[in-house]
């Protein structure tokens, strides 16, 4: 395949050739060289406890489903009455399983922090697990819900949530939130073919691709991390990117914190300012947060929770908890917010068409939330009745949640800490360089500009020489043709275009020190060339 042609296939696609190219060469290369995959931010450890947890409930599930129908083959839903005490005794039968011994904390931490009743908690975990019935509510189960909200309370807001409660929508995954989001959002008029939208890169590609999908037809402005210093991007959105959101005609701003791919959290000055903004001069400005990898940052605070009204928080277990498998993932919406005003305030004609949307659902459409609406939107309106994410999952989702909640030393969110600081160290000395401690660098991906490197640690010559030599692409070509190693282009997340990602999740430190190595090959031979050419 062409130079050419790989330019136009998005990041992940382009992943897959890469893969090829490098496959290829280890192969050929077996004894001395080993592939190496860095292009992907699939981590390569998971969450055991709530996993144990998980399988050790199911057994308890099949247990009571036993004691309600009970022949070969078959059991019966499990039923409520007294079953807390059934999983106490069963839980103390497995006293040594690390899985029982969480359960006993989960479901204590249910009922005296959550208030949840012991029996009627018990019972929606068991019978959810079993997977025997609809989800219900559709949206996401109670139970579930409510601890999903107070995990993404401690993660998300800092431990110091709005006033109100965040309804949540449990999804598979943050990739179906922005399918259904963005779907819903058109089908309800909030957004409208040829409206623009602002969307904070680089950033994660589905983002910037979606809305120029037929369907959508979006205008998109960029909000660049364009700030510098001593040569490096340190990857914050600059004052003058930021008052591009003051344009009226900016219905939207989408955004990652921390970002993919630069991994910076947004810093706490720069969040001040968007507040500030959105609360004096576009309080209509409707925000989407995908805070994905929040949970790896020390005090991290979500817009939502700064700007509850405005935004819309998208959030996946995938990345810290290692369960991309799952899908698992959670679009909320504050119970006070603009969207919910905007849908009342709508021409009657469109509020008509919606009322017709959504007459099949209730008697008063028009009082339809909006991520109720989004709950429906899911599955055409037509099959709201089976909408809903699996109940086993949302038992795994709300036991990660547990599991990080009854953490009170935070010991697993340390370690996950701890194992990709030691892999951005490991770069670090195969590239031969060091970099000054930045608080606000999550360190999931390194994001590399080439050409800003150059520039400031050769010359302005050498970087133009990069920028009017082989297509930017070449280094990621060169690396896994000539080294066996897969890494991604910044560019395709609409970053700079010298610039490459890699994912510090899913190898072991040994083979980041190696990457760096052969990064630093590459980059080298292309400072051989210029100095050769002059």
């Amino acid at each position: 395949m062409e130079t050419s042609t790989l330019d136009q296939l998005s990041p992940f696609e382009l992943k897959d050739e890469l893969i090829r190219y490098a496959k290829d060469f280890t192969q050929s290369k077996a004894a001395t060289h080993k592939f190496l995959n860095a292009g992907r931010g699939n981590p390569n450890w998971i969450a055991t406890t709530p996993r144990e947890a998980f399988f050790l409930l199911g057994r308890f599930g099949i247990q009571e489903s036993k004691l309600v129908w009970d022949e070969p083959d078959l059991g019966g839903m499990p039923h409520e009455m007294e079953i807390a005490e059934r999983l106490a005794e069963f839980v103390q039968d497995h006293a040594e399983d690390a899985g029982a011994q969480m359960l006993s904390k989960a479901i204590d931490y249910g009922v005296r922090n959550l208030g949840f009743d012991a029996d009627m908690f018990v019972h929606e975990l068991t019978d959810a697990i079993v997977g025997d019935s609809y989800p219900e509510p559709d949206r996401m189960l109670m139970h579930c819900e409510a601890t999903v909200r107070r995990y993404l309370e401690k993660v998300m807001f800092d431990d110091h949530p709005p006033e109100g409660v965040l309804d949540i929508f449990a999804v598979e995954g943050s990739t179906a939130a922005m399918c259904y989001l963005f779907e819903s959002l058109f089908h309800n008029r909030i957004l409208r073919q040829g409206d623009t939208i602002a969307l904070g890169t680089p950033l994660f590609t589905p983002y910037v691709d979606l809305p120029h999908y037929a369907d959508f037809k979006l205008a998109t402005v960029e909000v660049r991390q364009g700030s510098m210093a001593d040569g490096r991007n340190t990857w914050q959105y600059t004052d003058d990117q930021l008052e591009k959101l003051l344009d009226p005609n900016v219905k939207a701003f989408v955004l990652v914190n921390p970002s993919n791919p630069a991994s910076f959290a947004m810093a706490p000055e720069t969040q001040k300012k968007i507040v500030d903004l959105v609360t004096t001069k576009r309080p209509d400005l409707i925000i989407v947060t995908d805070d994905v990898y929040g949970t790896f940052v020390d005090g991290f605070r979500s817009l939502a929770a700064d700007l509850p009204r405005n935004t819309l928080l998208v959030y996946s277990y995938s990345k810290y908890f290692g369960c991309t498998g799952w899908r698992l993932g959670a679009l909320g919406l504050h119970e006070d917010n603009i969207i919910d005003e905007r849908l009342a305030a709508l021409p009657e004609t469109d509020r008509e068409a919606l009322r017709e949307r959504y007459a099949s659902l209730t008697t008063g459409p028009e009082k339809l939330k909006f991520i109720d609406r989004v709950v429906a939107d899911s599955r055409d309106v037509a099959l709201d009745h089976t909408a809903g994410l699996s109940t086993p999952q949302q038992v795994q989702m709300a036991l990660f949640s547990l599991f990080a909640l009854v953490d009170e030393e935070d010991r697993y969110q340390k370690r996950c800490r701890e194992i990709i600081h030691e892999r951005f160290q490991a770069l670090l000395r195969g590239l031969e360089i060091e970099l000054p401690e930045d608080p606000l660098r999550v360190g999931y991906y390194a994001d590399f500009d080439l050409e800003a490197w150059g520039r400031h640690v050769i010359g302005a010559d050498f970087a133009d020489y990069v920028m009017q030599h082989p297509d930017p692409i070449d280094v990621v070509l060169g690396l896994a043709r000539d080294y066996g190693t897969v890494l991604l282009t910044g560019s395709g997340f609409n970053g700079p275009a010298w610039s490459v990602r890699v994912s510090l999740a899913n190898l072991d430190a040994e083979d980041y020190e190696q990457i760096g190595r052969d990064l630093k090959e590459i980059v080298s031979n292309a400072v051989q060339r210029w100095r050769n050419a002059h």
